[in-house]
This record gives C-alpha cells, sequence and structure tokens, in this order.
C-alpha cells in the first residue's frame, strides 16, 4: 500500500479474505463443532424426504469428487461438496416478450443479468428496477417459481454475479439458482459460490460470451465446514468486507480531495500567484518576438512553409489578469518550426485493425494510454512500419506532448521513451512546442482548468463529446517568462509530491 496516496487493491484483498476462509484459515476451528460429515447426512436425509413427499424431483447420481478436482487442503472437520449436494439448482425461463398478456399486472419478480448488475457487489438483491411477470406468464414458459432466500447466479453474460434473494422470485435463462437445505448457512454458501467463479469460467463454454451450464453449475465444488463455523466464518468476511468498503470510501474521498488540491496548485500558478516574479526576468512578450522571428527566417529560408496566422486574442477572451510580464498565447503560437508540429491522428481507413500487428513495431498511442498522471502503459496494440509511411504526418516521437479530443478532452502526457516508435489513433492530437518554451510548464498549462474550461465549453457531441485540432490551437494559456516557467514547475513539482 502507498501511505501517501492510499492506493490498494480492494478487490485483490477481498479475493485473499475469501480464500482463506474457503481454506479455513479465517477463524479458528472449534473441536466441539459437529463434523461436516454429520451435516452431510442430515442434508442427505432431508433431500430423500423431499423426494418422498415430491417436493424436489430425484437427480441423477453425482460423480465422485477425485482428489485431482481438490484446489486446496481443508481442515479435517469440513468435507468437499458440489453445489447439487447441498440445494436444488433451477434454470430459468422467458415468457415471449411480445405476449403482453404474461406480463401485464405481473407480480412475480423476474431476474436477470443485467438487473443482478447493480447489485453485484452486495449480498441480498436490492435491485427495485426488476421486471415481473404473472401467473399465466410463469405457467407459458421454462421459468420457475424459486422459494425466497435462495441464491442466484449470473451464468453468463457475466459468469458470477451471486446474490441472496429475500423474496419468491423467477429468472431467465441466463442465471441458475440455489436452493439451499435446511442445514446450510446462505451466506457462507454466497461466499463460497463468489470463491469458485473463476473455476466456473474455466469450465464455462461458449465463443460470443461464456456461459456455464446447469449441470456443470451443479457439479461446482466448494469446501463444506461444520454449521456452527460456516456462521463464525460468513460473520468474519461479512465484518471484513465492510471495513474494506470504509477504506475504499475513504480512499475516493481522499483521491477527490488530492485532486482538488492539485487543480488548486495549477490555478494559482497560471494566474502568477505560486511563485514571486523577478523584474529581471526576460518578459515573455520577447521570447515571443524570438518564436516569431525564428519562425519567419525559415520561412524566407524555405525550410518550412508559412502557416495561416491565428486570430488576434481579444480582451473578452481573457478569462483574468495575469503578471504584466506574462502574455495571453493561443497553443497553437507555441509550435516549434517543423512540419506537422500539432497534427491530427489517421482518420477512418488510414488506421484500421488490419493494419495492426502483434509484433512491437509502431505503438499506437490511444485515450487509454493519456491518464490523468501521465502516461498508462495499457492497451498495448501496434501498427507496422511499412504502414507508418503512408500516416507518417502523425508519427509521435519521445518527449512530443499527445493531447486527447475526447474522455476526456484536453488532458495532456509527455510520450516516454519506451517503445521504438509511436503513431497517434484518431482521438489524439500531438503538439511538439518550440525550445523557447519549457516543456513541463506546457503540461501543467494544458492540464489546468485555465485550459480545460475552454475545451469543455465547446465540445460537440453528446454520446462522445470531444473537441478538434483546430480548436486546441486556438484555445489559451497563461505565458510567463522563461526562467519563471521553470520556478513554476518547480514549485508545482514539489507541492504535487506532498499532496500525493
Amino acid at each position: 500500500m502507498k501511505t501517501n496516496s492510499l492506493d490498494f487493491d480492494a478487490q485483490a484483498l477481498r479475493e485473499k479474505i475469501l480464500d482463506l476462509a474457503m481454506r479455513g484459515k479465517l477463524v479458528p476451528q472449534d473441536p466441539n463443532d459437529e463434523p461436516a460429515s454429520v451435516l452431510l447426512d442430515k442434508i442427505k436425509a432431508e433431500k430423500a424426504e423431499l423426494i418422498k413427499e415430491k417436493r424436489i424431483k430425484k437427480t441423477k447420481s453425482l460423480p465422485p469428487i477425485t482428489d485431482d478436482e481438490k484446489p486446496f487442503d481443508i481442515p479435517d472437520s469440513w468435507e468437499w461438496v458440489r453445489l447439487w449436494d447441498v440445494g436444488s439448482i433451477t434454470s430459468g425461463g422467458t415468457p415471449k416478450t411480445s405476449e403482453k398478456s404474461y406480463w401485464e399486472e405481473g407480480k412475480i419478480p423476474w431476474i436477470t443479468p443485467a438487473v443482478m448488475s447493480a447489485s453485484q457487489n452486495d449480498i441480498v438483491f436490492n435491485n427495485k428496477d426488476v421486471k415481473y411477470i404473472n401467473n399465466l406468464g410463469l405457467e407459458k414458459s421454462s421459468a420457475h417459481l424459486i422459494p425466497k432466500d435462495s441464491l442466484v447466479v449470473s451464468s453468463r453474460a457475466p459468469i458470477g454475479y451471486v446474490n441472496i434473494v429475500p423474496f419468491e422470485y423467477t429468472t431467465n435463462q441466463g442465471c441458475k439458482s440455489v436452493s439451499l437445505y435446511d442445514d446450510t448457512n446462505k451466506q457462507f454458501i454466497y461466499f463460497a459460490i463468489k470463491n469458485a467463479v473463476p473455476e466456473m469460467n474455466r469450465r464455462a463454454s461458449g465463443t460470443t460470451f461464456k456461459e456455464i451450464s446447469g449441470t456443470k453449475f451443479g457439479q461446482t465444488i466448494v469446501p463444506l465446514p461444520p454449521l456452527s463455523e460456516q456462521s463464525r466464518i460468513a460473520a468474519k468476511i461479512a465484518q471484513l468486507f465492510a471495513l474494506l468498503r470504509k477504506v475504499e470510501s475513504s480512499t475516493q474521498q481522499y483521491a477527490k480531495l488530492q485532486t482538488l488540491l492539485k487543480s488548486k496548485v495549477l490555478n494559482l500558478a497560471m494566474h502568477g500567484k505560486l511563485v514571486k516574479q523577478d523584474p529581471n526576468d526576460e518578459p515573455a512578450s520577447v521570447l515571443l518576438e524570438k518564436i516569431k522571428a525564428e519562425k519567419a527566417e525559415l520561412v524566407k529560408e524555405k525550410k518550412i512553409k508559412k502557416s495561416k496566422p491565428l486570430p488576434e486574442i481579444t480582451d473578452d477572451e481573457k478569462p483574468f489578469d495575469i503578471p504584466d510580464s506574462w502574455e495571453w498565447v493561443r497553443l497553437g503560437d507555441l509550435t516549434a518550426p517543423v512540419e506537422y508540429a500539432m497534427a491530427d491522428g489517421p482518420f477512418g481507413s488510414n488506421l484500421k485493425k488490419t493494419d495492426y500487428t502483434l509484433d512491437p513495431e509502431v505503438r499506437i498511442i490511444q485515450l487509454s494510454n493519456i491518464g490523468e498522471n501521465g502516461w498508462k502503459d495499457q492497451n498495448v496494440k501496434y501498427t507496422t512500419f511499412e504502414h507508418l509511411k503512408s500516416i507518417q504526418r502523425s508519427e509521435v516521437f519521445p518527449g512530443n506532448i499527445v493531447i486527447a479530443k475526447m474522455m476526456p478532452a484536453g488532458r495532456a502526457i509527455i510520450v516516454p521513451n519506451k517503445d521504438k516508435k509511436y503513431v497517434l489513433s484518431s482521438d489524439a492530437v500531438k503538439f511538439i512546442p518550440d525550445t523557447h518554451i519549457y516543456k513541463d510548464f506546457l503540461i501543467y498549462a494544458i492540464n489546468s482548468n485555465t485550459y480545460r474550461d475552454q475545451v469543455n465549453e465547446k465540445l460537440q457531441g453528446t454520446t462522445r463529446p470531444r473537441t478538434s485540432l483546430k480548436k486546441l490551437k486556438n484555445f489559451l494559456i497563461p505565458l510567463p517568462p522563461f526562467d519563471e516557467q521553470k520556478r513554476i514547475v518547480t514549485k508545482t513539482f514539489d507541492l504535487f509530491n506532498m499532496i500525493g
């Protein structure tokens, strides 16, 4: 755990807690507990009585559990069982959706994996958006009425949502239900099923999406402790999970505070209030004149093409006052005097999935790589060196700045020096700054609310709001003298480290 940021993997901790619990290492065994073998005999007797009373159907004999199936050792007082050993397994069905008479004035809850999604982190099912069928729908479909306090498990899309349902219900085909016999603790079985989800996924089949059949689901093995120990284990897991939720909540609140504090630091920096101005610094106006003069000379020498000038900045555009030695500038005026110093990624057919390669040739920079705190090395995709030749304007080099055009638009990173070559995706823009500008200052400026607010004000689209290369060029940043840029970066870096 990183104590400066409270970073921790809550899901990994949950999985570890479940693993220890299922191995008998979370709570101590009590030699006075009636062993699970006696419990199983009681369950078998109850099951036989229910079959005799025709309340459940007799099922085929289950295959014995082999040593190869047992994933780990358990205490001597425990037993390995299949889910079918501790409860009856029921699949679901869907009444014909076009037949309104099956759904009108329905009062029987009808649970699906999609509905379970909202309750996936809860022990007890509590989604009030569930659909309802009526008795006719139940009669005319393969759905079954399942007793309250049964466990519902999604068996496809995805496998592994689990809830205890505190009322009678039905499900569609994407769920399996376990109605436990009396001598079993439902909370313990809930946690045992959660722990068995990875193993269920391994035994599932399907191409479009994986699904575990009712037979394979019923054959899932879980460890069964004595009944009293089941209760102790379930209570301990619930206690630890509740503590984890509190820590997660605190971590999220701390992360929000960190973000707010960093935003405040950048806000002070962009207003010229983070470090003192030095009257001996060469003003930003002189720096800008140097940039213009060097570009004009290169145009005269025909080394670069003359670019279309960006609009003059009006007083109405300036969001706030800045020190006298600073200047408001458009981002596009700070580009290096090179071709395609600010350019889009390739569009449409210029970079298709058929252009991808498994070989580590040209790394494609995607939105998922543009993190809030810099480069995120995930979602790795490559195209070929050969294909790069046809999209040369979108090539990116280590040290270049890349700006996201969406999700969230305006976020910027510096490209690391780790892959052989880089190229943009269509959702990003590269920006090569002039050497007269301190690049680390520009990253802070682009990621500040001063710049990002302008981006957000002019986003287009509803489903996936985005900005454009033209807009990114025209948005304003406040530019201090070069030496002050350095001082701002040093101070900001130190404060960010303190914040975490």
